[in-house]
């Protein structure tokens, strides 16, 4: 048998403390990735071939690879 300490009970000045500091407009969870501008950067992965074939037509579009993946995957989220 393990002997555990009781949770301190909790006053009702901290309760309205802490509802005061969970109501702060910085205490909501954070934002994963950096913001750039007005767009938010991701991390994706994908294979080497098909990261070929995105740098081939980008280079043909005359695109940067994040603008054409842009690209892409707005016609994709448009065409639902």
């Amino acid at each position: 048998m393990t002997i555990t300490k009781a949770k301190p009970k909790t006053t009702k000045q901290e309760a309205a403390t802490a509802d005061f500091i969970a109501g702060a407009p910085d205490s909501g969870t954070a934002i994963k990735g950096v913001k750039k501008g007005n767009k938010q950067q991701i991390s994706l992965t994908m294979t080497p071939a098909l990261l070929a074939k995105v740098d081939a037509l980008a280079e043909k579009m005359g695109q940067s690879r994040a603008a054409v993946i842009n690209m892409a995957v707005y016609r994709v989220v448009e065409a639902e």
